[in-house]
This record gives structure tokens, sequence and C-alpha cells, in this order.
């Protein structure tokens, strides 16, 4: 079967990693289901030759893998933080009150929104999950429970609904159909309106080594330039860009619609002139990559074992999608990570998919008392160590699996 690019349409063979097969990375197990088959699928990521999109091939619909979702964004307080930020500065840069609207693509939880509505802004949030859109709705952040594209966008424009501000935070990887999506936002975006996308930088993710990113529910990987190619084909261009340390090295692109003739920043060339730098604007700059993560899997799996052979017990933190990937490609289960914990309620009590090892509440990590903790959300290294410093009293360390092992008393 020939396979082609999402964006360009131009056949794919050029491989940029492929990590094997694995679940569902946020398809939790409970108890009755651990004797039970688990559904794999290749995680076999490609680079087109045309376009230079990495991205994924489809593998199962978004119908299954956003049904019972697993993961809220308000269980991170480092994010909540940056979210407030961000809604401080549009309501300023904008003037939004109480006769403009911010609709959000993906909302989450209301994660975003709350700071919005909080300042007397109107707010919609768009979010595809229905038990996370009700979350959103218990919190009293108005949601749609709908996947976002063409049509669903061309029925809020029906129905009167005219932002100022739409707001796409880290779903832009998330959708398989990215024409429909983009084509989304276009409808969505009459003259005067701001679009603002936040996606992890593919720049960073290759010079981190931060292959655990890739994962089922990310179907895309993005430059600027992929960025600027897909929405320029439905009438949007880029006119700034935000270099952002969140999830690792993220960016947030400022778009509009291209009447309204908005020149582009500094920034927006700079970014540019970077990814050209690190050699992303032709094959071979992707082309290195496999062994990076190689090198990640040896040397971490050094490590579990080592620590295994010492007698010393080394446990997990968090479970976000990142470490089902981690974990699985580099072949890790119960007897080298004894349990893994997480704040949020909907993992607690579950199993990893694929791994198979056990999520708990924080506290476990108190009574177990092990004598390392792997911090599996690398990205929020500084506000995990703060909310586990409790673990020095008996000579607990950390490790940070990513970008090279690290292991920080």
């Amino acid at each position: 079967m020939t396979l082609a690019c999402r964006l360009c349409g131009a056949p794919l063979s050029e491989t940029f990693i492929d990590l094997g097969a694995a679940p569902l990375s946020n398809s939790f197990l409970t108890a009755d289901q651990l004797a039970a088959p688990e559904t794999s699928y290749p995680l076999h990521v490609y680079v087109c030759s045309q376009c230079l999109l990495v991205q994924l091939p489809d593998s199962e619909s978004p119908d299954v893998i956003f049904r019972d979702y697993a993961y809220l964004s308000s269980y991170s307080d480092s994010w909540l933080e940056h979210c407030e930020r961000y809604a401080k500065r549009m309501i300023d840069e904008l003037g939004l009150d109480g006769d403009t609207l911010v609709v959000e693509l993906a909302s989450n939880d209301g994660y975003l929104l709350q700071y919005f509505r909080a300042a007397g802004v109107p707010v919609l949030g768009i979010e595809p999950a229905a038990n996370v859109a009700q979350v959103a709705l218990e919190r009293g952040v108005p949601t749609e429970a709908v996947f976002f594209g063409r049509q669903p966008a061309a029925d809020l424009v029906g129905r009167g609904v005219h932002p100022r501000l739409v707001v796409a935070n880290n779903v832009l990887a998330h959708v398989p159909d990215l024409h429909d999506f983009v084509a989304g936002i276009a409808e969505l975006s009459g003259p005067g309106t701001l679009v603002t996308i936040e996606v992890p930088h593919l720049l960073r993710l290759i010079a981190e080594r931060q292959f655990d990113t890739i994962y089922h529910e990310h179907w895309s990987y993005f430059t600027l330039a992929v960025i600027e190619q897909a929405l320029g084909a439905h009438g949007l261009r880029v006119h700034d860009v935000d270099e952002l340390t969140t999830h690792g090295g993220s960016l947030r692109v400022h778009a509009s619609p291209a009447a309204d003739d908005r020149l582009a920043t500094a920034r927006v060339a700079k970014v540019r002139a970077d990814e050209a730098a690190a050699g992303l604007d032709h094959l071979d700059g992707y082309r290195t990559f496999a062994d990076a993560a190689v090198q990640v899997k040896c040397d971490l799996l050094g490590f579990l074992v080592d620590a295994r052979e010492r007698g010393q017990r080394v446990v997990g933190y968090g479970a976000p999608a990142k470490a089902n990937t981690l974990l699985n490609y580099c072949g890790v289960g119960p007897e080298l990570l004894a349990f893994t914990a997480d704040r949020n309620p909907l993992k607690q009590g579950r199993y990893l998919p694929g791994s198979r090892i056990p999520v708990r509440a924080p506290a476990a990590i108190d009574v177990a008392r092990p004598d390392y903790v792997l911090i599996l959300p690398w990205n929020l290294r500084d506000e995990i160590t703060l909310q586990l410093a409790g673990i020095r009293e008996w000579g607990g360390r950390f490790v940070l699996p990513i970008p090279t092992l690290e292991v920080v008393a």
C-alpha cells in the first residue's frame, strides 16, 4: 500500500524513525483488562520528501483514540501558569471584554478558558472527548463536544459565532485530516480575527532527542515552515511567532486571514533561519534522529538494570502519553519500574498500556521510599522536583531520561 502525505499528497517512503509497535498511549488498563490482549499499532514515522512534514500514517480513528480520554490539562501547575499569562496578554493586546468572544479548539477541561471567563470575556470551548468536555461544563466553562473541522466551523458561523480570538493549543498534531481542520479555522476567522496555535517544535524534538513525544494521537510534527504551508493553503498567514519552553520547546504561531495584510515580525524570520541552520529545509536534516533514540534506550535500560542488580528500587512519577512511548520502546516493565504515580485521578488505579506498570497516587512514593524517582514528564522537571522534594529526606534522587540520562540529587 502506498502511503500519501497528509499535507501535499506526495508518496511517503522516507523513514524519520521506527519505534516498533505499541498500544494507544492513553489506553490505560483496568485490573480486569490485564488478562486480555492489547492491540498495538505501528509507530513508524515518515518525513515527506516534498513538503517535509513529519507524520504518522493513520492507525486508529479519532473516535477510538479520544473515547474515555484520560488526559486532563489542569494537573500541571506550571502549565496553568503559562495559560494564565497568555490569557492576560491577549486580553491586554486585543482589548478583549464582554463584547468579544474567545473560542478554543480542543479546550480539554477548561484549563485555559477559565482565565478569560474570570475576566468577563465570553468563551466557547470545542472539545472532542465527551468525558473531558463534561468536566469543563461542570467547572462552568461553556463547551461543545464535537470534532472540529470545516463543517462544524460553518455550523458555528451559521449560529452567529464570530470570535475575536481563536486558540488551538497542542491540537494541530492531533488531527489526521489536517486540511479539514485548518479549513475550519479559516472558516471561523473573519476580518480582524487573531488565531494562535501552539505546537511542540520539531527543531527541539530533534535537537533534544524527544522521541517519546511521538505517539498515535500525534499524527503530525511541525516546523514553522510546514505550519506556514498548511495555513497558507487555506488563506491564513503567519505574522508572528513566540518560542516557548513548554512541552520541551514549542512555538506559538500568530496568524490571521491573509486579507488582513499584517506584516511579519523579525521573530518569524529568525525561526525560519534557525530551522534552515539545523538542516530542516532538506531531508538530510532528518536522517540521524533514529540513532539518537537508540542511545537514550541503551542509557535508560543500563541504569535500570544496574539499579536492580544493586538492590535499589526505582519508581516513576507521572503517567503522560510520552511515558508509554518511552517505556514500551525501551522494554521497561514492573520488574524494572515498580510503579508510577500521577495526580490525575482518571489514571490512578489503572495500568500503563503495554508495560502494565501500575499507576498510583503520589502518596505511594512516600510509602515506598524508593532510591530513585524516574521523572517521565521530563518537561516538568522543575515543578516535579519541587513537589517531591521530600524524597531527599531518605536519600532519594531523581532521574531524567531525556535528552541524556541525568541523576539529580
